[in-house]
């Protein structure tokens, strides 16, 4: 547990606020290289094995990381997020230390939409001038399938991102409460911390061999096998 005075206790540690900007940079560039110029489309290949990365960070982060970002903190069950969407309707704001019972599956499903959107990048194929890493190991049909896939669901993860903008929105005009400060300084004020509220943060060095694994298992999916 880390505490600042006058900040309240910190929430989200440092490798989890850097996979946040990071990975928003990176989809604000994969969009504007592929709207504005990158015929071939190498540059947006490579903002794709960087996003793959990230997520596979993610994911080993989400199992042995922070314990506030830790999957098992955040993904609760349906009873758990029907009574927190009904309590914000009756005007009431259970606080939680991560993320909330609606937030976490928000977050489960934004992962899935970008895991969906780099595998389908991975084995797309246009026929003119770009094809993913992978494409070969497909016929052309599954190849034109999985393209198809890619383009589509790049409007389902644009929604997604809307709907937490207006959530951001939604708290901060709402129950005056400002998500984005702690995703940039990482803490969170007392007053929006539950009771007993303790996090334990990982060990600064794990999140570098986390990265590092995640790059390795990366590599090694795409072209250390060949």
């Amino acid at each position: 547990m880390e505490n600042a005075p006058g900040e309240g206790q910190k929430v989200w540690d440092g490798p989890t606020r850097l996979f946040h900007w990071t990975l928003v940079l990176l989809m604000l560039d994969a969009w504007l290289t592929i709207r504005f110029g990158d015929v071939r489309l190498r540059w947006h290949q490579w903002n794709g094995y960087a996003v793959a990365v990230l997520l596979l960070f993610r994911v080993c982060w989400g199992l042995w990381g922070t314990q506030s970002i830790r999957f098992a903190a955040f993904l609760r069950g349906p009873r758990a997020v029907i009574a927190y969407l009904l309590a914000l309707r009756r005007g009431q704001h259970p606080p939680y230390g991560g993320h909330n019972p609606a937030g976490g599956w928000s977050v489960l499903a934004m992962l899935l939409l970008l895991l969906i959107q780099v595998v389908t990048g991975l084995f797309a194929n246009d026929e003119i001038l770009a094809s993913g890493p992978l494409s070969y190991l497909v016929d052309k049909e599954t190849a034109s399938w999985l393209t198809m896939i890619h383009a589509v669901n790049i409007w389902l993860l644009l929604g997604l991102i809307l709907l937490h903008l207006g959530a951001i929105s939604f708290y901060w005009l709402a129950h005056k409460e400002n998500l984005l400060a702690p995703m940039l300084h990482g803490y969170k004020e007392v007053s929006a911390l539950p009771q007993g509220f303790a996090n334990r943060l990982a060990p600064p060095g794990r999140a570098g061999w986390t990265l590092l694994l995640a790059g390795v298992l990366f590599w090694l999916a795409i072209w250390g096998w060949r």
